[in-house]
């Protein structure tokens, strides 16, 4: 039972990463704390559920939908920063917070009118049905491609900062945003780019997670103050830290439920105050 805690705890720490991940960009590229990053994931799992509802419940429903969702958060988040972000990114950070806030009431409103309340839920597809048998449990088989693609995303991402002239410039920003300036960089079409990054991630993030749980208005939330945890805690700017700490978290959460079932959700919490206060920039963060 511990081993099958475990192995989900990796699979939900799977799903916290992507999702997180965009949210690293944001934060550590733009300098922008997005509030509107659960927004962006709860985007992508409404978008799921319509486009297996339209395609049909079958593997190619499920494949179109983790194609497409992602497209339009990204969609969607190039549409925020281009129209919205970008009209106040010399305003001081105040701004950013009450607007980012102010379009995560605004989005909800809008799933509210499209989807109604209620829970819905995607089905997961035949192909990816069942489950392994360990030990006398079954560890569902969809839980394990959640962590292949978890590793396939980190993966990606190590390699775009690592070997492409792309990663380069980003990571260049996040050190010194003038010098990329002075060197004839386009930093608003960079920033762009970076936020429609992040809400891709977020979207396959709320994609991926849409056959796990249900889907209603108000999953953004939670998300969000997973995602600020795990920027937190792994370091702002890193995606390796990222990385670790959607582990930690996950595995915290996961095993949390067999010591105190009831205070599962505050073990992170506490994970983070020890964190803070004994490395205060995070796990691989930069003091």
């Amino acid at each position: 039972m511990i081993l099958i805690q475990i192995l989900s705890g990796i699979s939900h720490g799977a799903v916290l990463f992507i999702a997180a991940a965009g949210l690293t960009l944001t934060f550590g590229v733009l300098r922008i704390a997005n509030f509107a990053h659960g927004s962006l994931y709860m985007t992508g799992a409404f978008a799921a559920f319509s486009i297996v509802r339209w395609v049909g419940n079958s593997t190619a429903g499920f494949l179109t939908a983790t194609v497409l969702a992602p497209l339009a958060a990204a969609l969607l988040g190039a549409a925020i920063e281009f129209f919205l972000l970008r009209r106040i990114a010399n305003r001081s950070n105040h701004y950013q917070l009450i607007l980012t806030y102010s379009l995560t009431l605004i989005i909800a409103d809008l799933a509210a009118m499209l989807y109604g309340r209620n829970h819905l839920s995607v089905p997961r597809p035949s192909l990816l049905d069942g489950g392994i048998a360990i030990a006398g449990f079954t560890f569902p088989f969809y839980n394990m491609v959640l962590i292949v693609v978890g590793l396939l995303v980190a993966t990606l991402l190590a390699l775009v900062f690592g070997f492409t002239r792309l990663g380069k410039i980003i990571q260049a920003a996040v050190m010194d945003s003038e010098m990329v300036v002075a060197s004839g960089i386009n930093v608003p079409q960079l920033h762009t780019l970076v936020f429609a990054a992040g809400a891709w991630l977020a979207g396959l993030a709320g994609a991926l997670a849409a056959p796990v749980g249900s889907i209603s208005v108000g999953m953004d939330a939670g998300i969000i103050v997973d995602c600020f945890a795990i920027v937190i805690i792994g370091g702002a700017g890193s995606i390796s830290g990222a990385f670790i700490a959607a582990m930690v978290v996950g595995l915290t959460q996961s095993l949390g439920i067999i010591v105190a079932p009831r205070l599962a959700s505050a073990f992170i919490f506490l994970v983070l105050f020890i964190i803070l206060l004994v490395r205060p920039q995070g796990i691989l963060g930069r003091a």
